[in-house]
């Protein structure tokens, strides 16, 4: 393969409904979009989504990293061994921009994969996509009145798999863990904390203080906080998901691995795109270190159908999968086919990805996000 053009875009879709949690309140998308077109004119797109509050990244700093290799990837990439070749070279620098790498990833091996008439999962040698998927129902830090609307919805979809950005405040959340419980009595409850607290006293009040069974809790504690951490793992029966604290390999050197109550939220993006996120499930699963398949909020088709990837090949060591909103949340996607779940969260391979296409599979606006690629003159 010979590489044309790389170029980079933002993406602002607008939301459909506001996303608030303890560390950003949104309304639109806040991701970066590449494009790569190759000399036979196939186009491949990847996304990143970066977020300060978890790995330090903005749409700025993706577009300096982009700009800064953009040259040198254009001239050097060719094959699947020049991609793993280039991210073991380039690991320190993935490690602190891993969402813009993301994206580049992404786009180059959506390209390739056309180049050669196969899937992604083909190119890279991963077990090709079949079955379905299971997603969880997510709720945001929202009134009791938006809480009970939400979860009413879920219900209708036959969702009982639940994920809940707290508060902190036992009164105000008790009330939200009512709702879901009243609505759905058979329904699995984790919450999401981000970093609410600063030692583990006080996680342990918070939970002794609300009236709902917990499958998790994630991130109760500030992000790589690791020796407040090993404090709370000696004392809580309620396994910890970790997310704005794992996102490179290097952090399963602060798990205690003797003590079998912590998970990891994998995101591609966080992580640094697909290659990187094998191995962290590859060594994950080695570990007998369960998973989570996150999603970032006003994540389009694109991520949703990387994440799949690593959901088909390491099924066995999932317990929960995020995403698939597509246009449920945003306003437009990059496709005229959103991967979105269905009836019970699910979403089935046969019915929502185009199998005859290759890549990743999916029929993009090429008419509203390729050519306006193009045209885009990155500063």
């Amino acid at each position: 393969m010979r590489i044309r053009n790389l170029n980079i875009q933002s993406l602002k879709i607008p939301f459909k409904v506001n996303f608030k949690h303890s560390s950003a309140d949104r309304n639109k998308t806040k991701s970066v979009l590449v494009c790569t077109e190759t000399s036979n004119g196939h186009i491949g797109f990847g996304e990143g989504c970066p977020r300060e509050y978890v790995t330090g990244e903005s749409i700025s700093s993706c577009f300096r990293f982009f700009n800064q290799h953009k040259n040198h990837l254009i001239s050097c990439i060719h094959s699947i061994s020049d991609i793993e070749n280039w991210v073991l070279q380039h690991e320190e620098e993935i490690d602190k921009l891993p969402s813009a790498w993301c994206a580049i990833e992404l786009s180059i091996l959506d390209a390739l994969s056309k180049e050669l008439s196969q899937s992604v999962e083909k190119t890279i040698n991963a077990p090709g996509l079949e079955g379905r998927f299971q997603y969880t129902a997510v709720l945001g830090d929202s009134s009791a009145e938006v809480i009970q609307t939400q979860t009413t919805q879920y219900n209708k979809y036959g969702f009982n798999d639940f994920k809940v950005k707290i508060t902190g405040d036992p009164d105000i959340d008790n009330e939200k863990f009512n709702i879901i419980n009243s609505t759905v009595p058979n329904a699995r409850i984790r919450l999401d904390a981000n970093n609410l607290w600063q030692n583990s006293q006080d996680v342990l009040k918070y939970i002794g203080s609300i009236s709902t069974e917990l499958f998790a809790i994630e991130e109760p504690l500030q992000a790589m906080d690791f020796k407040e951490l090993s404090v709370l793992l000696k004392s809580i029966s309620v396994p910890i998901i970790l997310d704005e604290s794992f996102y490179n390999k290097h952090h399963f050197d602060h798990i205690l691995t003797d003590i079998r109550n912590v998970i990891i939220n994998l995101r591609i993006s966080k992580m640094g795109g697909i290659l990187r996120s094998r191995q962290i499930a590859k060594q994950a699963t080695q570990r007998q270190i369960p998973l989570i398949i996150g999603a970032q909020v006003g994540e389009t088709s694109i991520l949703t159908r990387a994440a799949l990837t690593i959901a088909n090949e390491y099924r066995e060591n999932i317990l929960a999968q995020e995403g698939a909103y597509g246009t449920l949340l945003l306003e437009s996607d990059i496709t005229d086919q959103p991967l979105t779940f269905g009836k019970y969260g699910r979403l089935d391979i046969a019915r929502n990805l185009g199998i005859k296409e290759y890549g990743f599979q999916i029929k993009y606006k090429l008419k509203d996000y390729a050519q306006s690629s193009r045209r885009l003159t990155v500063n």
